[in-house]
């Protein structure tokens, strides 16, 4: 059966948040680009502190309602993080992101310039 487009964005909306804000998920991964690895400790964990805590959704970041995507300046960087949707395997896009059995999501920290 397939689920109405509202109640599958809220759907990938609710599992997108739960990787975000607790970086847990059964199927889910969390990167770091080399970037953000390369700045100071006490900036990695500020940055991972406000990628979970990231709220400022709006159309223009945000036009699915997915919560998969989100930016903030911070010390003079500009900060990227992102959600995709990967088979379990990590082979191709899931066929189906609703399905937490069918999806491996990767949120990858990023600076703007390494998009």
């Amino acid at each position: 059966m397939e689920i109405a487009a509202t109640d599958r964005a809220g759907r990938i909306r609710e599992l997108n948040d739960q990787l975000r804000t607790t970086f847990l998920q059964r199927h889910g991964r969390v990167l770091i680009t080399s970037g953000i690895d390369a700045l100071p400790a006490e900036l990695k964990t500020r940055i991972v502190e406000i990628v979970k805590s990231f709220g400022d959704f709006k159309p223009d970041n945000d036009p699915h309602k997915e919560h998969d995507f989100g930016g903030f300046a911070i010390e003079g960087q500009t900060v990227y993080w992102k959600i995709d949707y990967y088979t379990p395997a990590l082979d191709g896009g899931s066929e189906d992101p609703t399905d937490p059995d069918k999806t491996t999501r990767v949120l990858t920290i990023m600076l703007a310039e390494e998009y």
